[in-house]
């Protein structure tokens, strides 16, 4: 046999193992992850539930879903383990002061006031905005004389019937 013919199957195989490979390490990193877990830590379950975590044992979990709701989980049923930011933002709706964080990248906010500008009053009038669309009364006044006359002419029977697409068709 020639190099030719087995290529394939060499380039085959190892596509194979680097699939198997990428997916052990995926399964190593979710097991870690779910030994790390401690009492206290918050955690998200396979089905979406968020709770913190009572007791670990060596395949369950306790977990307190709430005031008196403490649940036995299978340590294979938690999705993540949250850091304490997190399962407070998502949970209790406690966000991270970030703007003492972030510096700005230009000096506009420090030189805005607290006085609303001249141009926000004028943007905020009632006026309606033209946009360009004009209403069916402005087209009708629009029309030359000749297409007025031709609007009230009867018409014709195959314009009454609706055109037909290309899903529909005569056969019934």
């Amino acid at each position: 046999m020639s190099l030719v013919t087995l290529l394939p199957f060499i380039v085959l195989i190892g596509a194979m193992f680097l699939m198997t490979r990428s997916a052990k390490k995926k399964q190593q990193q979710a097991v870690d992850m779910r030994n790390q877990m401690q009492p206290g830590s918050g955690v998200r379950t396979i089905g979406g539930m968020y709770a913190t975590v009572k007791e670990v044992n060596d395949d369950t979990v306790l977990l307190d879903a709430g005031p008196g709701v403490e649940l036995l989980f299978a340590k294979n049923a938690i999705g993540a383990v949250l850091s304490d930011d997190e399962y407070n933002r998502i949970v209790h709706g406690i966000e991270h002061d970030l703007k003492s964080d972030i510096v700005p990248d230009d000096a506009s906010s420090l030189t805005e006031t607290d006085e609303p500008a001249a141009d926000a009053s004028v943007a905020s009038d009632d006026k309606p905005i033209d946009l360009g669309k004009k209403d069916a009364d402005d087209d009708a006044a629009d029309k030359p004389a000749e297409a007025k006359a031709d609007d009230t002419e009867p018409k014709k029977a195959e314009d009454a019937e609706p055109k037909k697409t290309d899903g529909e068709s005569d056969a019934k």
